[in-house]
């Protein structure tokens, strides 16, 4: 499942996610918050993290400027 759209805009599970990361989490965490399956959570995180929407530092991730941008 794609997070981002041909045309730069972000899906409403990509924009759940972005907006969950208020302070940084792990995966897990964001999963239970927005209640996706973890194994769609990491695949988003990865293309989200791709697209320099969020970023990662010893296993947790938070939203980035560009990222806050797109919610």
């Amino acid at each position: 499942m794609a997070c981002v759209n041909a045309d730069g805009t972000i899906t409403p599970t990509a924009k759940a996610l972005l907006q969950s990361l208020e302070s940084p989490l792990g995966p897990e965490a964001i999963s239970a918050k927005i209640g996706a399956p973890l194994f769609r959570v990491r695949s988003s995180l990865r293309e989200l993290q791709a697209a320099g929407f969020v970023a990662e530092s010893e296993g947790l991730f938070r939203t980035t400027d560009a990222g806050r941008a797109k919610i």
